[in-house]
Formats: structure tokens, sequence, C-alpha cells
């Protein structure tokens, strides 16, 4: 489920990365798509088409952000220190062993 989500997520980087870049910025910029598109918009249309799209990735990127976090939260188990059982003591020390005497060879 995680990798399913994790493709489409970057799948939406790429495109709003994309996205982003075609639009004419007020600086200059790259404004590779700032012309008439060939006649089949109007750069006005153009430009509220481009915003629309880019909320639009924007939103589902957040989103799928917020879903791969719950997923990958899901899984681990705690790491707080607090939420780990106390360790026992043994009941009884383990006894000295002898100390062993090294064997020639």
């Amino acid at each position: 489920m995680i990798a399913i989500v994790l493709v489409v997520h970057l799948f939406i980087a790429i495109a709003l990365v994309g996205v982003v870049l075609v639009q004419r910025s007020e600086g200059g910029g790259l404004g590779i798509g700032g012309g008439t598109m060939g006649g089949l918009m109007t750069t006005r249309g153009s430009a509220s088409l481009l915003t629309r799209v880019t909320a639009v990735l924007a939103a589902c990127f957040m989103a799928t952000s917020i879903v791969l976090a719950i997923l990958s939260g899901a899984t681990q188990e705690p790491r707080s220190v607090l939420d780990r059982p106390v360790p026992q003591a043994p009941a009884q020390p383990a006894e000295p062993r002898a100390p062993s005497v090294p064997l020639a060879n």
C-alpha cells in the first residue's frame, strides 16, 4: 500500500514541478507556456487553467504526504522510552565462574 501511494506521490510531485515551470512568471523566469498556446486558449485563460491545475496538484500532494505519514507511523513500534516495558532483574545473581587457565598447545 505504501509503495502505491509513494509512486502516486512522486508522479504528482513531478507534475507539480512541470506545471509550475510552465507558468509565466512576473519576473521573466522560464515562461515556457506564456504564449497563446497555438490559438487554443487566450493568455488569461491559460493562466487561470494553470493556476487551478497547480492548486489541485498541490492539494493532492499534501493529501498523499499526510497519507504516507500515517501509513509509515502505523507500521513501526513505539520508540519512546516510556512506552517500552521495564526490564526485570534476574531472580538470583549469576554466579561468577572460575578463571580459565590457558592451555598449552
